[in-house]
């Protein structure tokens, strides 16, 4: 990958949103790609970006915030359902369960 040694991630300087938003647009992307390898692809990218959420959520009390999150996870679980993808689309409903 030539960026990893060229450009360092600038995802650690993200705000909490920014993060969430950066999620929404692998999630956003994943649903309109019809190759199942990229959605995959995708749908890792949001999750690893969910974890960054979370670490930084884990004691926001902020209802909205956590909400967002929860709708996330989600969407993450239907768009797997959907690729039949069952299992990890169960480990998204309980997430979003802890969230909402």
């Amino acid at each position: 990958m030539a960026f990893g040694s060229i450009i360092s991630s600038p995802r650690g300087h993200l705000s909490l949103q920014q993060t969430l938003d950066l999620a929404n647009l692998y999630l956003e992307n994943a649903f309109k790609s019809t190759d199942p390898d990229i959605t995959l692809v995708l749908c890792h990218d949001a999750e690893v970006s969910l974890a960054h959420v979370k670490k930084a959520a884990k004691n926001n009390e902020d209802k909205s915030m956590r909400e967002r999150i929860a709708t996330v996870y989600t969407s993450l679980g239907e768009l797997l359902h959907s690729k039949d993808h069952q299992e990890e689309a169960q480990a998204f409903y309980k997430k979003s369960e802890k969230w909402g």
